[in-house]
């Protein structure tokens, strides 16, 4: 799990980061900030490789994988849900969701990181990686009913699923291989989920991210595998688009933004060589139209999260070496993507 940044129906936003052995919380005071009250840790031994998903309802759904040591030999590990229903309120306990070999660990252990979504009526659907590196999905419906384990097939696919749900509910997803990317699609609200073409492109399998650039249109953005360049991509587009830039590394964040009036699509990502973040944004229907990177912030090492907060700015977040959360906003008197002073949560 990389650091997230969500902002819940009271406008607050809350930063969520992985530490050991559970999860770090930190919750703005009040729509807007700039106070942030946390960290607050939530203990969960054994929990790792955490997945968050957000619906219309506010809810937020954390997902991840439990390891639990079972005599000398053997360790059992499940795929395990729990949800935040309110900004600032405690989370649930976590509950077992099993996984598709409830009869043989072995095969379980054998299993990818979560990636999770939420359709528009509250369903959520959990995506792993399976033993046999294909993709198994499993939902529970607005109801709070969880149905079984489903195999969706695929081939060589690698850690770092990638899933998303449109404004009108469809819910999709990508995954790497070791040649390409793979997606999977519904070709509307709750529908069975249906395997698109291959994507012919090979995205580092940790920097995929994706976001809805227009009614019912995904863009999925990654770091180029060989070359580290952010990259664009839309299935009905005529391929994936270079946004250029400086190497990366780690994961390439997004959120669309209203920039000087016009709807904008605003990505950040942290150097490779400079270490520091790099901040961009481009007319949301129109990301080949050209890219301005701009660094920001210190060198560090962790990635970086966006959202637009209470009062319409934009956040740009990230987690220093000593595990504090550093937020920079945009600066509302200045036209374009201006950002002001990082400063410590």
């Amino acid at each position: 799990m990389a650091l997230r940044l969500l902002r819940g129906k009271d406008g607050r936003l809350t930063a969520y980061a992985p530490v050991a052995g559970g999860i770090a919380r930190w919750t703005e005071t009040e729509p807007g900030g700039p106070d942030w009250d946390g960290p607050q840790v939530f203990e969960a031994p054994g929990l790792s490789d955490i997945c968050v998903a957000q619906g219309r309802d506010g809810y937020v759904h954390l997902v991840g994988l439990r390891r639990r040591p079972v005599g000398d030999e053997r360790t059992d590990l499940e795929v395990v849900h729990a949800t935040q229903y309110q900004t600032g309120r405690p989370m649930t306990a976590w509950h077992s969701l099993s996984t598709p070999y409830p009869k043989d660990w072995r095969k379980a252990l054998r299993i990818g990181p979560p990636s999770a979504a939420v359709d528009a009526n509250g369903a959520l659907y959990v995506f792993i990686r399976n033993a046999g590196r294909g993709v198994c999905v499993r939902r529970q419906d607005a109801k709070g009913t969880w149905g079984p384990w489903e195999d969706l097939k695929g081939r060589d696919v690698l850690d770092g699923l990638c899933a998303t749900a449109t404004g009108d509910g469809r819910v999709e997803l990508l995954a790497t291989t070791g040649e390409g990317a793979l997606r999977w699609y519904q070709p509307e609200p709750g529908a069975r989920l249906r395997r698109g073409d291959d994507v012919p492109a090979r995205p580092s399998p940790d920097s995929v991210s994706a976001v809805e650039s227009s009614r019912d249109t995904v863009t999925h953005y990654w770091r180029d595998a060989l070359t580290g360049a952010v990259l664009a991509y839309r299935p009905d587009g005529d391929g994936a688009v270079s946004l250029g830039g400086e190497a990366g590394t780690g994961p390439v964040a997004v959120a669309r933004a209203e920039i000087a009036g016009h709807d904008c699509t605003v990505l950040a990502h942290r150097e490779a060589e400079s270490g520091r973040l790099a901040v961009a944004a481009h007319p949301t229907e129109q990301e080949s139209a050209g890219v301005w990177w701009t660094p920001t912030g210190d060198p560090g090492t962790g990635a970086p999260a966006l959202a637009v907060d209470g009062v319409g700015r934009l956040v740009v977040a990230t987690l220093s070496a000593d595990g504090g959360l550093h937020v920079a906003r945009q600066k509302s008197s200045e036209p374009g993507l201006a950002l002001g002073g990082w400063r410590r949560a």
